[in-house]
């Protein structure tokens, strides 16, 4: 069996920029210019760049969530765009900030609420969900309101629901963005443990730093197009760090990106 669980090819998604109905208004925007990469069964692989870059398209092509415009995109051995529902049950995604869990309902409800999106059987499911609950570290505020939850807990609810269908791969859209060193340090922590069993994790991130830490290779992406791949070690090169190095291949220009 293949260790690629990501393969992407000259991977491309353009949409039609306009500005008022005249046609002459209208402009091709290519969001992916021709991306390509592999990932490989359980390592931790980012996705770095800058605002406008390609990282989100690109997450949303391999979650199933956009068409590609050309070019091969497959997870786990099956195109994204037209066998997605070999695929589904497989992934999850997680994104950055707070809108991906019910605030109004408890960390245990929470969880049993996807739980029962997946169809899980229920003693299966509650016993994965004391198993995440643990190891998010929010079993003793599990049936308190999210409402209650500060955005560190709100952002490890969302990598347990992420992970209650027991996904080979978790793909995380700047999961740490506005968090505070003390949160976004928990997080690391959580996504090492998912790494010692075994899953395969694709980070988006803007901080070089994290990167640095937590990832196995990475790509840089700069408008649409890859610039740089690797480990962290071979795109830093001979430069003093890997935030010099970037700022080297991207021109210079602003880095610190959120979404695309």
């Amino acid at each position: 069996m293949s260790n690629t669980v990501i393969e992407v090819k000259e991977l491309k998604r353009e949409y039609v920029s306009t500005k008022g109905l005249l046609k002459r208004n209208r402009r091709v925007v290519k969001a992916v210019d021709g991306v390509s990469f592999s990932v490989n069964r359980g390592e931790i692989f980012g996705l770095l760049g800058q605002n406008g870059a390609g990282k989100t398209t690109t997450v949303k092509m391999l979650t199933t969530l956009l068409a590609p415009t050309a070019g091969v995109c497959k997870v786990l051995g099956r195109d994204c765009f037209g066998e997605e529902k070999h695929i589904r049950s497989r992934i999850n995604f997680i994104f950055g900030g707070e809108f991906g869990v019910y605030r109004r309902l408890s960390a245990r409800d929470n969880l049993r609420y996807f739980a029962h999106l997946y169809l899980l059987d229920r003693k299966v499911s509650e016993a994965r969900i004391e198993e995440l609950l643990a190891l998010t570290d929010l079993a003793e505020r599990a049936d308190d309101l999210a409402e209650t939850y500060s955005k560190g807990m709100i952002q490890r609810l969302q990598i347990a629901r992420g992970l209650i269908n027991d996904p080979e791969i978790l793909f995380m859209d700047e999961p740490t963005v506005g968090l505070d060193p003390v949160g976004a340090r928990m997080l690391r922590d959580i996504i090492r443990r998912l790494k010692e069993q075994g899953r395969t994790v694709l980070l988006t991130t803007h901080y070089l730093q994290e990167a640095e830490e937590l990832c196995d290779h990475m790509v840089i992406v700069n408008h649409g197009k890859v610039v740089a791949a690797g480990t962290p070690a071979e795109i830093r090169g001979h430069h003093r760090s890997l935030e010099d190095a970037y700022l080297a291949l991207v021109g210079g220009e602003e880095h610190a990106a959120a979404d695309d």
